[in-house]
């Protein structure tokens, strides 16, 4: 089958739709994303 055929049958027939991943995660916690930058990535840039 064609590239354009096998389109056809999943969107047409399956009802199947394109879909693409959200750019962040829905779980993203902004305040400790924050709270890391802030605390750790000072100490990890430091180094030992």
């Amino acid at each position: 089958m064609s590239r354009a055929s096998v389109w056809r049958l999943l969107t047409g027939r399956l009802g199947w739709s394109l879909q693409r991943p959200e750019r962040r995660a829905v779980e993203r916690d902004e305040s400790e994303i924050a709270r890391w930058i802030a605390h750790e990535w000072p100490r990890i840039k430091k180094g030992p």
